[in-house]
């Protein structure tokens, strides 16, 4: 975890009693998803408790909602999960992949960062569910001096669950603070070139050459009801998929946008993933490659939705070649496009 070096010290001309200041400084906060702390019961109860309990995920009245969650949902899914988690974990650190991950994209990141800005610029990150937490770590660069913060949400498509409620946490730890920060929130970033760029760099890389008679582009899903309220997560995730063609150099028809990780009764955005690859074996497309670009870390739904029971679905149904596209964790590439967006959301904060 990034740690701060500067050393505070009291004000010229203020009096003995006057307590220190750190020096000021900028802060760079990249907010992901979530984790839990371990695999077991317990902690996978809290993690799903705080993820479901969140209303830009699940937004039905409390009243009718949270009886079930905790009477039913939480004491059976935390086993169902936990062994799913339990499949990936990074036994030797102790810690998810996601967590695992994180770290090494936001260490690349603090070096490009220090690397234009020297110490003027403080990179951490934050996930919305679990730990580290956003209050945690926005009072920690608080206190050592940072007086303005770039908030950098790790969604490349806006969605209310995921970009939203990163900010509404941000916001509320916010109201904590005594003296709070100035703060700039980072837009989606889907339609960028550089984006866009990477995405198809990480096809090539991991295809080698091949094409397959599919590019799957899973992304998680929402309930069709966000995209009639008008959510505009939908509409992006098409329009990435397109442009991923584009910059690929493929037909439109080679690649299929698809929505993962469905959750409850209700109608959500289709076609679900694990439905559409088994059709697409049973019409004789044996050969694919799933992509997920709206994750920019592999995580559970990657790790072991995708390349678990997604990739089981294709070959029950008679498919042979599945290949699946990594996120893009820690690719320079990826390192680049993020260190772009914070010197464009820092513009007139350093020079």
């Amino acid at each position: 975890m990034p740690k701060d070096t500067t050393a505070a010290s009291r004000p010229d001309h203020a009096p003995a009693d006057h307590p220190a200041i750190p020096q000021a400084k900028v802060g760079v906060l990249v907010a992901n998803l979530g984790t839990p702390d371990g695999h077991d019961y317990w902690s996978m109860r809290r993690y799903l408790n705080q993820f479901l309990s969140d209303k830009r995920v699940i937004d039905y009245p409390a009243w009718k909602w949270q009886p079930l969650l905790q009477a039913i949902i939480l004491t059976k899914r935390p086993f169902t999960s936990g062994a799913n988690y339990r499949s990936i974990w990074n036994n030797d650190a102790n810690e998810s992949p996601m967590l695992t991950l994180t770290k090494q994209q936001i260490g690349k990141l603090a070096e490009a960062c220090a690397a234009r800005w020297g110490d003027r610029v403080m990179v951490d990150f934050c996930m919305r569910y679990g730990n580290p937490s956003t209050e945690s770590v926005l009072t920690r660069m608080v206190q050592a001096g940072c007086d303005r913060i770039v908030f950098l949400p790790l969604y490349p498509q806006y969605a209310g669950a995921t970009t939203a409620t990163a900010n509404d946490q941000l916001f509320r730890a916010l109201m904590k603070q005594f003296r709070q920060p100035a703060v700039r929130t980072v837009a989606e970033y889907f339609e960028r070139p550089d984006y866009i760029d990477a995405l198809a760099q990480s096809v090539e890389r991991t295809l080698k050459g091949h094409r397959p008679q599919k590019l799957v582009c899973s992304y998680h899903g929402m309930p069709k009801r966000y995209l009639m309220q008008g959510d505009p997560y939908h509409c992006q995730c098409q329009k990435t998929t397109r442009l991923l063609a584009e910059r690929l150099g493929w037909p439109e028809d080679a690649l299929d946008t698809t929505f993962q990780s469905v959750f409850g009764s209700e109608e959500w955005l289709r076609p679900y993933t694990v439905e559409h690859v088994a059709e697409l074996a049973q019409r004789g497309i044996t050969d694919i490659a799933v992509i997920s670009p709206a994750f920019a870390t592999d995580c559970i739904e990657t790790l072991e939705e995708i390349n678990g029971e997604i990739r089981e679905a294709f070959e029950h149904a008679g498919g042979k070649g599945f290949t699946y596209v990594p996120c893009l964790n820690d690719d320079d590439a990826h390192i680049a496009l993020l260190t772009d967006l914070v010197a464009e959301n820092l513009g007139g904060w350093v020079d």
